[in-house]
């Protein structure tokens, strides 16, 4: 049985620059008209865009009236990024889109929701601040603040980016100050600080698996690189042959740094 994804294709209807550094791809057309969205407030798809055979993984950020909204964030190189930056020329191409999925699974005692990110986090926290009904506090680390992109009445920590290509949210994260009794802690950025941070989580903190979500969804140095390895797979093989939370995740990890 293939266990290959499926895929539509989808045509670039609108373009919009949203800040600097994030552009909004709005896509539609026919070949979406078997999408289903998951619910779940992180989901993602991989993106193939025109000239390119390797997929590239981005947030949902909204699917409505058979519209799929894709804020995607930009640079100098990389497969989406300088193709999307092409101004209108975007507009009336074609491209393909997997099924989505999505991680982002609250307990059900959880009585409040942290969540940590830098710029590439920031589609996934907006989405998941809009739609959960838990206290939310979030800390942005980005390059500027998008006016107006994340939901009115959510107390957010502004941080300032180290540097294009840097991220020095594993200190931040350390130094956090959490509420008392049970919540959900989810997270998403630069793959090494991710890594030091799952670690802090489950060797010092101690948490639960089931009590946090942190994700690599790029990997820093002179070629930024965005996600391109899809974690579901490799999670459910790991749990299938009983390897730990902390192994799962290093396989993971050794994925992205060999793509």
């Amino acid at each position: 049985m293939s266990t290959r994804s499926q895929q539509y294709d989808a045509q670039v209807l609108r373009r919009d620059r949203l800040s600097p550094h994030l552009l909004r791809l709005v896509l539609g057309g026919p070949g979406l008209a078997e999408f289903a969205s998951t619910g779940v407030s992180d989901e993602w798809v991989g993106l193939v865009v025109p000239g390119q055979f390797q997929s590239r993984y981005y947030t949902v950020r909204a699917w409505a009236d058979g519209e799929l909204t894709l804020d995607v964030v930009v640079h100098d190189v990389g497969l989406v990024t300088e193709w999307a930056q092409r101004d209108g020329a975007v507009v009336g191409e074609t491209v393909t889109v997997t099924e989505p999925k999505g991680s982002f699974l609250p307990p059900a005692d959880a009585g409040w929701l942290m969540l940590v990110g830098d710029l590439t986090a920031l589609p996934a926290m907006a989405r998941i601040s809009s739609e959960t009904a838990l206290p939310t506090r979030i800390w942005a680390e980005v390059p500027e603040r998008p006016a107006g992109y994340l939901p009115e009445g959510v107390e957010v920590t502004w941080l300032a980016q180290p540097g294009d290509g840097q991220s020095a949210l594993a200190e931040v994260v350390e130094d956090l100050v959490w509420p008392e009794g049970p919540g959900y802690f989810w997270m998403a950025g630069e793959s090494a600080q991710m890594r030091a941070i799952r670690k802090h989580l489950m060797r010092e903190r101690q948490l639960p698996s089931t009590a946090y979500d942190v994700m690599g969804y790029w990997r820093g140095g002179a070629q930024r690189q965005p996600r391109a390895v899809d974690p579901g797979p490799i999670w459910r093989a790991g749990k299938a042959a009983g390897k730990s939370d902390e192994q799962i995740w290093a396989d993971y990890d050794a994925a992205r740094d060999h793509t």
